[in-house]
């Protein structure tokens, strides 16, 4: 490779909501570490917006090889600290126990696993096809930005099975990152359903926090 002047990576508009993103998931996770549930889970909802079109701001600008393999990296290392640890920390904020920390912990190995074979595979389909992806197996671990806050937030409205509701919620999820099920890419309509609903978490998650 040749050697890079300046700081390393790249910087162009790109790779500005991915950044976004991940910094928004690494103060979800200090507000999750302070108990402030509710502004972890907007920082997890946020995260989850910027996810849902950083590939298609990317996908605008004639890249390099080199800038493809960094953002299918720096996308996935970002999702790891949003949609992995994250939604791990707000769930343990709920339920310190042990048990519910190796729980939160097998959850985090789950979202490590299936990113870095998401990687290992889309950086093989590319040598093969410059089109765009159409088809992933596995939930993705992105869906843990509407299930963790409308689970976290109906719960709290009723006041109970708050910690049994998020712990059976992220076991799911869990293996459900794992297990080969074919997903098609979602397209504009998809994506715009995943706002909708997106919204109605975010004014479910205010509701619950306005009646604590």
């Amino acid at each position: 490779m040749e050697l890079k002047k300046g700081l390393l990576g790249f910087y162009n508009y790109t790779v500005i909501l991915t950044y976004a993103g991940m910094l928004a998931g690494f103060f979800g996770i200090v507000c999750a570490a302070t108990d402030n549930s509710f502004g972890a889970l907007l920082c997890l909802m946020f995260s989850g917006l910027t996810d849902m079109f950083d590939g298609a701001v990317a996908a605008t600008k004639e890249r390099t090889q080199a800038e493809k393999n960094f953002g299918i990296q720096i996308d996935s290392f970002s999702d790891l600290i949003c949609f992995g640890v994250l939604p791990a920390m707000i769930v343990f904020s709920v339920n310190k126990s042990v048990t519910v920390m190796i729980i939160c912990g097998l959850y985090v190995l789950s979202a490590l696993i299936r990113l870095s074979f998401f990687n290992v595979d889309e950086q093989e389909r590319q040598l093969t096809s410059s089109e765009q992806r159409e088809l992933y197996y596995g939930m993705p671990v992105t869906l843990s930005a509407l299930f963790i806050p409308v689970v976290f937030s109906a719960f709290s409205l009723v006041k109970r099975g708050l910690d049994i509701a998020l712990i059976v919620t992220i076991i799911m999820m869990g293996t459900l990152f794992l297990l080969p099920i074919p997903l098609k890419k979602p397209k504009m309509p998809g994506k715009i359903g995943f706002i909708v609903v997106g919204l109605l978490a975010v004014v479910l998650v205010m509701l619950a926090h306005s009646r604590v």
